[in-house]
């Protein structure tokens, strides 16, 4: 087998256009919608924080407020409609719930899957969760099984 002439790249690769207009990791929306476009309500009375594209919710974060053995808002399931995935819906409605503590002094006792991981990907905006606060808060959820 010969070696190959091309030194450090291939030669698709060599012939690749460069794009500096576009970010190496920002994937492109199939219909041009972003997260911009969409804005994010709090319905407490419903426990549900949800991402409106205009009058259609798009996606959600169920929740329920557990009060003892101290406050906390307590994401059980983000929930992202399938023509609305990867557009970072879910990461922002994660933000949201976060900023929202923050601004209410509530800490987040995360049970949700997604919400933890997102969590654990940014902790500079998700403070780690009290062990009390998600025994708890999974006490809670089993007692209340029909809830969510």
């Amino acid at each position: 087998m010969r070696p190959s002439r091309c030194r450090g790249r291939t030669r698709s690769a060599a012939r690749r256009p460069s794009r500096p207009d576009r970010h190496p990791y920002r994937h492109p929306h199939p219909r041009g919608e972003t997260m911009s476009e969409t804005a994010i309500r709090d319905d407490r009375a419903a426990g549900r924080l949800e991402a409106y594209a205009g009058d259609e919710v798009v996606g959600h974060i169920e929740y329920f407020v557990l009060e003892s053995p101290a406050r906390a808002l307590v994401p059980v399931h983000t929930i992202v409609e399938p023509a609305h995935e990867g557009k970072g819906i879910a990461g922002s409605l994660a933000r949201e719930l976060y900023a929202m503590s923050a601004r209410e002094g509530v800490p987040v006792a995360p049970l949700c899957p997604y919400v933890v991981k997102w969590a654990a990907r940014h902790p500079d905006e998700a403070p780690v969760a009290d062990p009390e606060l998600l025994s708890a808060a999974t006490a809670w959820l089993t007692a209340h099984p029909g809830r969510f």
